[in-house]
């Protein structure tokens, strides 16, 4: 390759720019462009991944809400993007917390940007503190390389304080159209589905088959251990096929988020420190302790 190569621009590149007009306006971006995925990574927001793009073609869900930079309630502000990460305060809805916890709402630091013939990879840090209370970093690394299908997502958790602490983390990875669309099939090998209502109760049978879009229709919730930590998505209409696979050690639990309605056409797949509602608890982290987390993406 390095004889045909004038200038790695030609297969590779890392770009950053800020955004500007309309909700998205002052949203810092680094983009990774491997010459496979494209990568776009959202500064602004924990660099937390907004999309990724396999030879063109979108895996991501968007939201109707889009990207905004402003700060207003979560309903209202919630993109979905590749991956939005929950956490460390909070996770769902519980009373005094903002909903699925702050985290992503902290914006990160980017220390490095590399863009090698053999690895691109950009380095992060966001700082959760308060005055008297905790003392946390979160520090991402998130790698490919040129002409390479696959990407990793790896955050080490440190508390930085003088005393123990407690966290949780749930990484929300969003799949929506074309790479999500009627048909498409889920594939995980679990221990235990626990339904999280009774709708979603009623249609256990038929999660692992998504649906065509349904007007209105309610979303659809399982809590889930899997005996082997990786999941499956294949899309035969567009020949494509989404792995992921996850750090069961630090991250035993699992969700998966069907929602099928029109106009909110998702699917997440969410490996999780911990189940929501009343199976919510945090893990300890003590003293100078650090934590490591990773996700492997392929797109195959």
């Amino acid at each position: 390759m390095k004889g045909q190569l004038s200038n790695l621009m030609q297969i590779a590149c890392i770009k950053r720019y800020t955004l500007s007009g309309g909700k998205e306006n002052g949203i810092r971006v680094v983009e990774i462009d491997n010459g496979v995925l494209r990568i776009l990574l959202n500064e602004s927001k924990n660099l937390d991944v907004m999309q990724v793009f396999h030879k063109g073609v979108n895996l991501s869900f968007v939201s109707k809400n889009g990207f905004t930079a402003r700060e207003i309630p979560f309903l209202n502000r919630f993109e979905g993007g590749m991956i939005y990460t929950c956490g460390l305060d909070s996770l769902g809805g519980r009373e005094g917390f903002e909903l699925h916890g702050s985290l992503h709402n902290y914006p990160a630091t980017v220390i490095s940007t590399i863009c090698q013939e053999d690895k691109i990879e950009v380095i992060s840090k966001t700082e959760v503190t308060s005055l008297f209370g905790g003392n946390l970093l979160l520090e991402r690394k998130i790698t490919t390389a040129p002409l390479l299908n696959t990407f990793k997502v790896e955050d080490t958790l440190t508390n930085l304080g003088t005393k123990d602490d407690k966290y949780c983390l749930l990484y929300h990875i969003n799949l929506g159209y074309p790479m999500l669309d009627e048909g498409a099939k889920i594939v995980m090998d679990e221990e235990e589905v626990i339904a999280r209502t009774p709708w979603a109760k009623k249609h256990q049978e038929s999660r692992k088959i998504f649906e065509k879009p349904i007007d209105n229709e309610e979303e659809r919730c399982y809590f889930i251990t899997h005996s082997k930590p990786e999941v499956k998505v294949i899309n035969d209409k567009l020949n494509k096929t989404f792995t992921l696979r996850y750090s069961k050690d630090t991250l035993p639990k699992f969700v998966q988020w069907n929602s099928p309605a029109t106009q909110d056409y998702a699917l997440g797949i969410e490996p999780t420190t911990t189940y929501l509602d009343d199976y919510f608890k945090y893990s300890p982290i003590k003293a100078s302790e650090k934590i490591n987390f990773s996700l492997e993406i392929e797109v195959e």
